[in-house]
């Protein structure tokens, strides 16, 4: 390059830094600039949202137990936000009110999109909430209920209309692209409890007192504002790591992050608000269990994206960079058949007998255990401002936290995407064990009880491996 052009693209970043305030790095001091002649004002961003409320009685998804509907709180939501550069590049994003997307529904989804718009897996990230008052989806936490022959053909019909509405929402949402307006900033909020740190029946009582909890926590609020070159919102994307258990009763709702959509919304009425849940395996809303508080909880949140819609606002220069791979993450020890034989006749734990009975029916079938799982990962880059990271299964906080500090402002660390594999540890919850981090792999239908402890290094590894495919 010569220096006239490189002293050109020099000021036209450092205007465009000025305008937008400090620009965000994507790691480490590294600013990439925009490509020449890019601007906000190229953009092209389009969204749709569609219904996903059963109209059948489809079992409430989660508690590891059978839940029938009794009405609803508020409807349940699927939504679409579509972005395309000035070159032609595009991705969807997809946040939805599920508990959980299994491998088998999401693949089959990627495939239709792929066939139908020609959009590669590494430009569609598939999110759910992990919503417990939404419903069951699939073969996700299949094990978790017992086999009722016509609620097995419910969650049949039911997933295989939802396959079909998600390319029903991504074409509208690639239908509606126009002019757009890409802006970021972040906004806290703070009822997420990191739940292995802290009992449950303890933190009303230190919080009242002023006590400090305990463990790590991400109480960012990130967000993304979507606007048409006459200031009209189109769209509000917005994060948080915690899980949605304020509720266990058995009424359609979205939990905290529902109420929030919906009081975003009601404040900006034109446009969608969706929610991504960033890293939120090992946190909770505490206190809970009752509606009130799910409430004041989703407003806390949407005070949190008002935060951070005040400004000041960063703009996010037009262009796009995608990477997604695969990365196999090993089981510590593979079930054997005499294993298998003794949890099936354990009755003290329901789950995994019926998980255990199942995987023994999968070996008698001549289908062998698989040594690892395909842990599917994916960076987009947005600009020079914008680094975007998804990630399958429920990760847990350190996630978003390691990856924040290596990659620096502007990187989202989503969570809960594409795939319900387990619970994802890292290794310092793997050392420690308990819930999130030893051996209830078996829940997930995994054909083993726990992961090997390098998970997290091989994730890292491939985060960052795609990370530098996305600069260049």
């Amino acid at each position: 390059m010569n220096p006239v052009t490189t002293r050109r693209r020099f000021l036209q970043h450092s205007a465009r830094a000025a305008a937008a305030g400090t620009l965000a790095g994507l790691g480490r001091g590294w600013v990439a600039p925009a490509a020449e002649g890019t601007s906000a004002a190229d953009w092209q961003a389009g969204a749709a949202k569609a219904v996903i409320t059963p109209e059948t009685a489809v079992w409430l998804a989660g508690y590891g137990s059978r839940r029938a509907p009794e009405g609803k709180l508020h409807d349940l939501w699927m939504k679409a936000l579509a972005l395309q550069d000035g070159q032609g590049n595009r991705v969807v994003l997809i946040t939805s009110d599920f508990q959980g997307v299994p491998k088998a529904v999401s693949d089959e989804a990627f495939a239709l999109l792929r066939r139908q718009f020609g959009l590669q897996r590494a430009q569609v990230m598939f999110t759910f909430s992990h919503n417990h008052c939404g419903p069951r989806l699939g073969d996700d936490l299949v094990d978790y209920y017992p086999v009722e022959p016509e609620q097995v053909r419910l969650v049949h019909e039911y997933t295989a209309l939802m396959v079909q509405r998600v390319v029903t929402l991504v074409g509208e949402a690639l239908g509606n692209l126009g002019p757009a307006r890409l802006a970021q900033g972040a906004g806290r909020a703070t009822f997420a409890v990191n739940r292995r740190n802290n009992r449950e029946a303890d933190v009303p009582a230190l919080l009242a007192q002023g006590a400090p909890l305990k463990g790590p926590v991400d109480h960012d609020v990130p967000v993304l504002a979507v606007s048409r070159p006459d200031g009209r919102t189109v769209a509000v994307l917005f994060g948080y790591a915690c899980h949605p258990t304020t509720l266990s009763f058995t009424q359609w709702c979205g939990d905290y992050p529902g109420f929030a959509q919906i009081e975003i919304e009601r404040q900006h009425p034109k446009a969608l608000a969706m929610f991504v849940n960033t890293c939120g395996g090992d946190q909770n809303p505490l206190p809970r269990r009752n509606v009130a508080l799910c409430e004041r909880y989703g407003r806390m949140l949407a005070s949190g994206v008002e935060e951070a819609l005040r400004g000041p606002l960063q703009i996010v220069t037009a262009g796009l960079r995608t990477a997604f791979a695969y990365v196999d993450l090993p089981y510590l020890h593979v079930m054997t058949r005499d294993e298998l034989d003794a949890f099936a006749e354990d009755t003290r734990n329901v789950i995994r007998a019926r998980w255990a009975a199942r995987m023994r029916r999968e070996l008698e079938a001549g289908r062998p255990f698989a040594p690892s799982y395909p842990y599917p990962v994916r960076v987009w880059r947005l600009g020079g401002e914008l680094l975007m990271i998804g990630t399958g299964g429920e990760t847990v906080v350190d996630y978003a936290l390691r990856f924040k500090r290596e990659f620096g402002p502007g990187t989202w660390v989503c969570g809960y995407a594409d795939d319900m594999i387990a619970y994802i540890p890292s290794r310092r919850v793997w050392e420690e064990g308990g819930y999130e981090g030893g051996f209830s792999l078996y829940e997930y239908g995994r054909p083993a009880l726990r992961w090997a402890g390098d998970v997290e290094d091989r994730i890292a590894s491939t985060v960052q491996i795609l990370a530098r495919q996305v600069r260049t």
